[in-house]
């Protein structure tokens, strides 16, 4: 009895010990590595995270969260929350048998810690760790005795960040107006798009009218045109024919004109001539004029003389 007590003891055991050689080669879990604490203190929210949540560097699982607190800065009046990571140095092999890195060493190469989303469906949350040199390395030392990772903003927590700072109030009351405005301007086009869309309708009618009227002229235009060219056409060849024929009687005639010229200018010499104050005619025509100014004088005498005394009409001039 005691025998078959001491195998089937013997078996259990026996069996305990593969199942922790299965976990420990299969399962990557050595329950007799030291895990490595760290905390990361968050100022902003930590919502989705939990005791058990996982803490991965690049998607790959490198430990758990093992706490989460609130510590209250009364000087400040700023609540921080820090979270407990606990590390697995296992999952972490270094190349050339180098030195393992100190957490001093890997926060001053840019090592940082946020907050990202596991699951959209469950809204569970994990710690991500990755190396951003680019970013702040903001410590608080007077929290914690443990090793801190510095804790940075994930681009979701940039993106609420973003859209909390937006002033949704003013922006929703400029789209209120926006549609109040595309509202009454669908309005205004359903009341004014009716009779436009008639008058130019009407215009479009009238304007084929005028254009088919335009068409019509131009072609009785068109037709009248070569009528009236080719009556020029035959008056051009009919004056040309004419000019042919009147050549001659026209050269007689300038002839004749250019011998009327001549002699008129012959008789302006002449007449010249007589008019000039040394020629005898001259002297005759002035001596002609004094007689008729004296006759004219006399006349101008005896017509007063009548004027004043009519009688010498009948009675005459006495000696």
């Amino acid at each position: 009895m005691a025998n078959r007590q001491t195998a089937v003891g013997a078996f259990v055991l026996g069996g305990i010990v593969l199942a922790l050689g299965a976990i420990v080669f299969f399962g990557q879990f050595n329950p007799f590595a030291k895990p490595v604490r760290a905390v990361v203190i968050f100022q902003g929210s930590a919502s989705g995270l939990s005791v058990g949540s996982p803490v991965t560097f690049r998607g790959v699982r490198v430990g758990s969260v093992s706490d989460i607190s609130i510590e209250f800065d009364h000087n400040a009046y700023a609540a921080y929350i820090p979270v407990t990571l606990e590390l697995k140095p296992d999952s972490v092999r270094l190349t050339h048998d180098s030195e393992p890195l100190q957490f001093p060493d890997l926060i001053r190469h840019g090592l940082r810690a946020e907050v990202n989303i596991q699951s959209l469906v469950t809204g569970q949350s994990q710690i991500e760790l990755d190396f951003d040199p680019s970013s702040p390395a903001v410590l608080h030392p007077d929290f914690t005795k443990l090793p801190e990772i510095p804790a940075r903003q994930s681009a979701i927590q940039r993106a609420q960040q973003t859209l909390t700072q937006l002033p949704l109030k003013q922006l929703a009351d400029n789209a209120n107006a926006s549609l109040q405005s595309i509202n009454s301007l669908a309005e205004k086009l359903d009341r004014d798009l009716p009779p436009l869309v008639a008058s130019v309708q009407q215009t479009s009618d009238h304007s084929r009218q005028l254009v088919d009227v335009a068409t019509k002229t131009l072609a009785s235009l068109q037709a009248q045109l070569t009528t009236t060219l080719a009556g020029i056409d035959r008056l051009t060849t009919s004056g040309t024919a004419q000019l042919d024929a009147r050549g001659d009687d026209l050269h007689r005639l300038l002839v004749n004109t250019n011998a009327t010229v001549l002699q008129a200018r012959q008789t302006l010499a002449d007449l010249h001539g007589v008019t000039s104050p040394r020629s005898d005619e001259r002297a005759d025509i002035q001596s002609t004029l004094n007689d008729l100014a004296a006759a004219a004088a006399a006349m101008r005498g005896f017509a007063s003389e009548v004027e004043r005394n009519p009688q010498l009409l009948l009675t005459g001039r006495k000696p």
